[in-house]
């Protein structure tokens, strides 16, 4: 337990890393996801065959096999030179996104055609109408959801790990290894990994709760 002591801050200077893991990688996620749900209801034959081929690569292969893929497959070959925090970031947030797409196209199909017929009829673009009129509302209906992508993505960024990015769980391995001690600091590494999941949910529902229109909900 002393020599666990010592190692304390160490592991604690993790939750930056992950942290960072987490908002890289969602917050690509996010950008990827909301585009491709729009492409996949207001887009043509061609792009929701290239969305739904994407969706299909990204959730049907592991993501230790994606980290690898990339990291020492296409960005090399393809003369991009990121260093393994990059690379675990770009491959979270592709990943993310494709299961974001679906989470932002459930909200806004369950929002039915009215909204946007409405805004046509006031006078807006299809562009203007969605972006002003259907996206504010679909956000707020698909938060439930997305805060449960934040919580996949906290416990997915520990499997970074095996690039050796300097996570939580990169730095408990390494304590274990110097102290020979591994129930403790497996213990408090998960617990930490607790304590983001369950305050990072948290703030999600509470800006759902302040913002969520009484109401409106989603009609599939």
């Amino acid at each position: 337990m002393t020599a666990f002591a010592e190692f304390l801050p160490y592991i604690l200077s993790g939750m930056v890393w992950t942290l960072g893991l987490v908002a890289g990688g969602v917050g690509i996620g996010f950008v990827i996801g909301l585009f491709m749900a729009i492409g996949q209801i207001y887009g043509g034959n061609e792009v929701k065959a290239i969305i739904h081929a994407y969706v299909w690569f990204f959730r049907s292969i592991p993501l230790l096999v994606l980290l690898f893929l990339f990291y020492w497959g296409v960005f090399p070959a393809t003369g991009f030179k990121l260093d393994p925090l990059a690379c675990s970031i770009v491959v979270l947030g592709l990943r993310s996104g494709a299961y974001q797409s679906q989470i932002f196209l459930g909200a806004i199909m369950s929002l039915g055609d009215t909204q946007l017929l409405a805004a046509r009829a006031l006078g807006m673009s299809q562009m203007r109408g969605i972006f002003h009129v259907v996206l504010p509302q679909a956000l707020r209906i698909s938060m439930p959801g997305w805060s449960n992508e934040y919580a996949t993505m906290i416990k997915d960024s520990s499997i970074t790990f095996a690039l050796g990015v300097l996570e939580i769980l990169t730095r408990t391995r390494y304590v274990v290894n110097a102290t020979h001690e591994p129930l403790i600091p497996y213990f408090f590494a998960g617990g930490l990994f607790l304590v983001l999941t369950y305050a990072g949910t948290k703030a999600v529902n509470i800006v759902y709760e302040r913002t969520k229109i009484p109401g409106l909900v989603g009609r599939l």
